[in-house]
C-alpha cells in the first residue's frame, strides 16, 4: 500500500511569500493597494503556518509590512491634505 507523502512532509506556503513581496514592494509603490494584499496573503499564510506549513516568520512579516504600508499611505495622505492637496519631493 502506498503511503501519502503529503502527510509526512511540510506543506509549502506560497501565500506567505506573496504577502512578503507585496509588503516590501508596497513600501515604495502602490502602498494603498499592496498593503491590504500583504495583510490578506500574510494572514492566510499565517493560518496555514499554524496548521503545519512552513514560512511562519514570512507570514508574520507580511502582515506587519502590510500594516506599515497603510500607515505610510495615511501619513502621505495627511501631508498632502495639510499642503492643500499638493505634495512636493525635492532630492538634492
Amino acid at each position: 500500500m502506498a503511503q501519502d507523502t503529503r502527510t509526512t512532509t511540510q506543506q509549502g506556503n506560497g501565500l506567505a511569500i506573496a504577502g512578503l513581496v507585496c509588503g516590501i514592494v508596497g513600501l515604495l509603490f502602490f502602498n494603498v493597494i499592496l498593503g491590504p494584499l500583504a495583510i490578506i496573503f500574510g494572514g492566510i499564510g499565517w493560518s496555514k503556518a499554524n496548521k503545519g506549513a512552513r514560512h511562519r516568520g514570512m507570514a508574520i512579516a507580511a502582515v506587519v509590512l502590510g500594516i506599515l504600508d497603510l500607515v505610510i499611505w495615511g501619513v502621505l495622505l495627511a501631508v498632502a491634505a495639510h499642503n492643500g492637496g499638493f505634495m512636493h519631493f525635492q532630492i538634492g
